[in-house]
């Protein structure tokens, strides 16, 4: 293998094909990164769960294979001036070199590595923006825990030209709706995807106007199967993740009894001082009467704080208290410079939504912390 490419997209290229290395790679040959030179090239990473592939041009005067170090090679090449890279093999290794500098690479056994997963046919496409925004509101409510695996995933509900997504830790829960354009009419299904891997997807792939989705399930069960999406250059499957999801309709208050729009730079902003003596797993009470809102952390043997700012609020004086970190992500989430909270009573969830939406396409539900004073 014989070539000459420019240094940014090859570090675009590489980066985006490091996101599906292992951490911990249960074979050798899984920590490397798969270099097929021809008219384009393309690189290749997968650890049997995810795969991630980029194609860009390239000026090659002798076509090949390589598998190198996938880790090493993006070091290297985000470390390299902004010049022409010129990259060749010769025996077991790859030379890169760009400018004065060389850097020579073992080459790892091409032969031994695992073949990608085939995309499936396109399912629709989906503006990339609009589906990366998407992906970011709601991710902050999925799980970490991994013995809950199910909770580490983004439901994604299909109801022919609609996309519900949804992700919840049992504490909070994201709920947005958006739409696509369907390959084909009629099409009713649902998927659990894990959310690290949409998150990193969503974000990547805004270079293009569009990103296709290609979904491919066992019609017995639907959860078997994997999910594809292609943009700008770029494509990544992931297998679907199984188990039972949380019947969120049950969280979803049905009437409110109060309701209070504050403006969400400097609610977010007073939330962040009064936390500032919040003690791990301590909540901020919130104090809603007419015109403002008392924040409160702390007690009498610790260290305290309060604010108040203004408010409308429409309802009976009502106290409620949330953790801190879990309700900053929600007025950062709603996109609007008003946080509209519509609430039930002090122990049930409150909803967190934008400004005025009757129908809001974006709803993030806040479990209250019971105990607080």
């Amino acid at each position: 293998m014989k070539l000459q490419v420019e240094r940014d997209p090859l570090a675009e290229a590489v980066a985006w094909a490091a996101r599906a290395l292992p951490a911990r790679p249960t074979a050798p040959v899984l920590a490397g990164m798969r270099l097929d030179a021809g008219d384009e090239l393309t690189l290749s990473t997968f650890d049997y769960e995810v795969s991630a592939q980029a194609t860009i041009g390239v000026t090659a005067d002798e076509p090949g294979t390589v598998l190198v170090s996938g880790k090493l090679l993006a070091e290297i090449v985000r470390s390299l001036p902004a010049r022409p890279v010129d990259l060749s093999t010769d025996g077991t290794r790859t030379t890169v070199k760009c400018g004065s500098a060389t850097f020579t690479l073992m080459l790892l056994p091409a032969e031994e590595y695992p073949t990608l997963p085939a995309m499936p046919d396109t399912t629709g496409t989906v503006g990339a923006d609009t589906f990366a925004s998407a992906i970011h509101q709601v991710a902050i409510a999925a799980g970490r825990d991994d013995t809950l695996p199910a909770l580490t995933g983004i439901r994604v509900e299909i109801a022919d030209d609609a996309l519900t997504l949804i992700a919840t830790d049992r504490y909070r829960l994201a709920i947005r709706e958006l739409r696509w354009n369907p390959r084909e009419s009629g099409l009713n299904t649902a998927v659990l995807i894990p959310a690290r891997v949409l998150g990193d997807t969503a974000r990547a792939l805004t270079g293009g106007a569009e990103v296709s989705i290609s979904l491919a399930t066992s019609p017995d069960n639907p959860g078997e199967g994997i999910i594809g999406f292609e943009g700008a250059g770029r494509r990544t499957t992931t297998r679907l993740l199984s188990g039972e999801y949380p019947r969120i309709q049950q969280l979803l208050p049905t009437e409110y009894s109060a309701v209070a729009e504050l403006p969400a730079t400097p609610f977010a902003e007073a939330v962040k001082r009064v936390a500032l003596v919040a003690e791990r797993n301590t909540p901020v009470r919130l104090s809603f009467a007419s015109g403002e809102v008392l924040m409160e952390a702390g007690t009498g043997d610790e260290a305290q704080a309060s604010e108040a700012i203004e408010a409308s609020y429409d309802g009976e004086d009502m106290q409620i208290a949330f953790n801190p970190q879990f309700l900053l992500d929600g007025i950062g989430a709603i996109d609007s410079d008003v946080a509209r909270i519509s609430f039930t009573s002090p122990a049930r969830p409150a909803v967190i939504t934008g400004k005025g939406d009757a129908q809001p396409d974006y709803r993030y539900v806040l479990m209250p912390i019971r105990s607080a004073g």
